[in-house]
């Protein structure tokens, strides 16, 4: 029951994310808040949609690092 959770959890999130960066452009507003409110942002829409595989590549990078300080 979980996965189907975060299966569909991750497709609203790129759902949510592809219209803010890519197809608010193209449309006119949908009349749902949320929607036009990030279609009508032009700066936290991108750091919104590029903060969790910046955080996913330092949370790894930090990992690495704390493994070759445990190993060496």
């Amino acid at each position: 029951m979980l996965s189907y959770g975060l299966i569909i959890l991750s497709l609203a999130l790129l759902f949510f994310g592809s219209y803010a960066t890519l197809f608010s452009a193209f449309f006119p507003n949908t009349g749902i808040r949320i929607l036009d409110i990030l279609a009508e942002d032009h700066h936290y829409k991108y750091w919104a949609t590029l903060l969790i595989p910046t955080t996913t590549y330092f949370v790894i990078a930090n990992w690495v690092g704390w493994q070759y300080y445990r190993n060496s």
